[in-house]
């Protein structure tokens, strides 16, 4: 059994996993962390980078902690979509993605005593139905999009128009749990 991890976010969706694992945890929020993507920097570094960092900020706190940061991106040809912050954004993305596949990529990193470090990216393909703009405009109009990557969460509505995944499920929902179930079966986080 692993001592009780930090959780370097505030994501429902991360919390929820790690509970259902029953994984003892406490978040703790990451300060000063910018999530500004670098100068040609791919997507898949980006999340990597992002986990990494917010796991650092918080292990900086408490040194002899072990700290699991995490960050999550949809990717549809070359654009990158995070959170949207409006109606608007919600819209565009879902137009963006419908009808179509897209990659999720989740970035998490364990952070732990001594400088241990274990980063991971986990990555699934989504496809998604044709979804009618009445549908879309209804859907933007709930509190589901926001605060998740691409204007979707995959437990809610959006379920429903998914024609298929290829991939692990919980990478789509925030951390790529075979990973994780690895990582934490190694000897060095045992307590």
């Amino acid at each position: 059994m692993i001592q009780s991890l930090l959780l370097a976010s505030q994501s429902p969706r991360r919390k929820a996993i790690l509970q259902f694992l029953e994984v003892p945890f406490q978040v703790v929020i990451p300060r000063d962390v910018s999530e500004e993507r670098r100068s040609n920097e791919s997507p898949l570094n980006l999340v990597r980078r992002l986990a990494l960092e917010k796991a650092k900020a918080v292990q900086r706190i408490y040194p002899t902690r072990w700290v699991l940061g995490a960050d999550t991106v949809v990717v549809h040809g070359r654009k990158i979509y995070g959170k949207p912050q409006k109606h608007k954004d919600a819209l565009t993305m879902l137009m963006k993605l419908q009808g179509g596949s897209h990659r999720v990529l989740t970035g998490a990193a364990l952070v732990g005593p001594k400088g241990k470090k274990i980063c991971h990216v986990g990555q699934a393909r989504v496809y998604f139905k044709k979804i009618s703009i009445e549908h879309m405009t209804r859907y933007v109009k709930t509190v589901e999009p926001y605060d998740k990557a691409g204007g979707y969460d995959i437990r809610g509505t959006a379920r429903f128009w998914i024609k298929r995944l290829e991939g692990d499920y919980f990478t789509v929902m925030g951390l790529p749990v075979p990973w994780l179930m690895e990582s934490f079966g190694k000897t060095v986080f045992r307590s």
